[in-house]
């Protein structure tokens, strides 16, 4: 029996993914038919991005699931009109290197204090040696895939690495911290915050509850903010006061 799968996304996703799908669908020896347009009555899976526009679900009778092309499910999950489980995108090779990369780079370049040699039109040099990773607490918040793997990274390269989760953790090498006590503690000492919490009503403005109470020092001072609206970096700081200076 032919398995009809609607790619509900734009072009150039479907320029990008087409192949790939076909691929994969292909080695797993599946009867299917994969299109970008399919009566609605006929669709059995939806490959979905928020990107193209469709919200309601509800005029796909045989519809059994929506898999999303996206990593964030926040755009997704608030929308009444999905009844069907809904998967996402998880791709170790790509979306979580490269996303263990960014955090890295970032961290280790407020660690190292890079901007003031690099944004230095007086091209003044700032004989100051940086602390050592291991002086340096970092707090990861959030600990999925995403989470992990930063946590994982950056402990690798010797930083103390605390990770904090709505719900309890473990992982070998990293502090867990969880719920609304753990979230004190795990930013009380950090001087750098790396935030990998997904867009939830559950997870909205979470340092925004925390930081107007917690003093923060350095030229980086981050304002509260939804979590869909920080962008997933780690900022650290030249300061040695024991406070967060970057987030």
């Amino acid at each position: 029996m032919t398995t009809t799968i609607l790619f509900a996304a734009p072009q150039d996703s479907w320029d990008a993914y087409r192949a790939p799908l076909t691929e994969a669908l292909d080695a797993a020896g599946i009867d299917y038919r994969l299109s970008r347009d399919i009566p609605a009555e006929e669709v059995e899976y939806i490959v979905y991005a928020p990107s193209s526009g469709l919200t309601d679900f509800t005029g796909f009778p045989r519809l059994k699931a929506v898999l999303s092309l996206w990593a964030g499910v926040e755009k997704i999950v608030g929308n009444d009109k999905l009844s069907v489980p809904l998967t996402r995108m998880v791709d170790d090779e790509g979306l979580t290197q490269g996303m263990v990369e960014y955090v890295t780079g970032h961290a280790l370049r407020h660690h190292l204090g890079m901007d003031a040699h690099i944004i230095n039109p007086d091209h003044v040099w700032l004989n100051k040696a940086p602390p050592l990773a291991r002086e340096r607490p970092v707090t990861v918040l959030g600990l999925g895939m995403l989470g992990r793997a930063c946590a994982r990274q950056l402990a690798q390269i010797g930083f103390p690495v605390t990770g904090w989760s709505r719900t309890p953790r473990e992982i070998d090498g990293i502090r867990c911290l969880s719920g609304a006590e753990g979230l004190a503690q795990a930013l009380t000492g950090a001087e750098i915050v790396v935030l990998l919490l997904p867009f939830t009503p559950q997870t909205e403005n979470t340092l925004a509850r925390e930081l107007p109470a917690r003093p923060w020092c350095g030229d980086h001072q981050p304002r509260p903010r939804p979590a869909d609206r920080r962008r997933r970096a780690a900022r650290g700081a030249r300061c040695r006061t024991g406070r967060p200076c970057h987030a």
